[in-house]
């Protein structure tokens, strides 16, 4: 699928759609820090529940009776379970079986998702174009990750996180397209023009889903000796928490809902494979690992993908 007719890819279009893969990349890596000091969905929880504070002086108004929140409150726990309560606590989850070279290959199969959904749910033909597109932007990412040797990628072994991953996946792309194609009526005018409020009405219904799962990881938590706990509270924490809610949460699903609707979900979610490679960049900073050839085989690949979906 091609952008729609009359949507080009201006700079503000653009920045948007690279925004949320550079902030879910650190999302990634600061994901793997992390581990050991929260639970993975309870981490999850925590994120967006700080999330929902952020935006109450803003945007609490849609919480109101008279906001018309309410009376589409089925279509927005939709966008709650699949968007808040279930996708980044489907990575996190992932995190702790699986390695991030396998998390990270199964997540780039969403433009496939993007497109099959498009076909299947919303009868979206799927364009040569856009199969070019996506199988160039896979093949980049699948040529950095395997460090530009094939064997690497012969020899992945999936194991239960991939498949969670997997599963977070086809529910991104699901969420994406219920962005992009929302039923005449589905959405109240005055909460669809305030991106705040839109997000906002999410997170609301999404946290009784995350806390629900938060609430179900905690009783097959191990039990611990007396004075220990699950959660260890300090700035690392605290600071690690600040970023999920302001940098892959407000910020950049602000941005995605936007550019969504610009460009469609199958252009948009190849931008979501430039994720790895803001990763890798990220890892070179913060552990002094320089970039190698294979990065730059694997950015024109998934560039090219991106250019030969969105050309005119």
């Amino acid at each position: 699928m091609s952008q729609p007719a009359g949507t080009r890819l201006s700079a503000t279009t653009l920045l948007m759609l690279l925004l949320p893969p550079l902030l879910w990349a650190g999302n990634a890596v600061l994901g793997r820090m992390v581990q050991g000091l929260v639970p993975p969905v309870t981490l999850n929880f925590l994120r967006w529940a700080l999330a929902f504070v952020l935006l109450l002086p803003i945007a609490g108004w849609v919480l109101r009776p008279g906001s018309g929140l309410w009376p589409h409150w089925r279509r927005f726990a939709l966008l709650g379970l699949l968007g808040v309560g279930s996708y980044n606590a489907l990575q996190y989850l992932a995190l702790k079986t699986s390695t991030p070279i396998n998390v990270t290959l199964v997540a780039a199969s969403s433009p496939v998702w993007m497109l099959l959904l498009g076909r299947l749910l919303y009868g979206v033909a799927i364009s040569r174009r856009a199969a070019l597109g996506a199988a160039f932007s896979l093949i980049g990412v699948a040529v950095v990750l395997s460090r530009g040797h094939l064997e690497q990628l012969l020899a992945v072994r999936l194991v239960p996180g991939d498949f969670w991953v997997l599963l977070a996946s086809i529910l991104w792309a699901w969420y994406s397209w219920l962005l992009a194609r929302p039923k005449p009526g589905a959405e109240p005018a005055a909460i669809k023009a305030d991106w705040a409020a839109f997000l906002l009405a999410q997170i609301v219904l999404g946290l009784f889903w995350s806390g629900l799962f938060a609430a179900g990881e905690w009783l097959v938590l191990p039990e611990l000796p007396p004075g220990e706990s699950h959660i260890h509270w300090g700035w690392p924490t605290a600071a690690a928490l600040l970023y999920f809610a302001v940098g892959p949460s407000l910020i950049a699903y602000r941005c995605w809902g936007t550019a969504v609707a610009r460009v469609g979900p199958a252009l948009a979610s190849l931008f979501q494979n430039l994720t790895p490679l803001f990763a890798g960049l990220l890892s070179a900073t913060l552990l002094g690992e320089p970039p190698q050839p294979y990065h730059v085989a694997g950015f024109v690949l998934i560039v090219g993908g991106i250019l030969v979906s969105s050309r005119r």
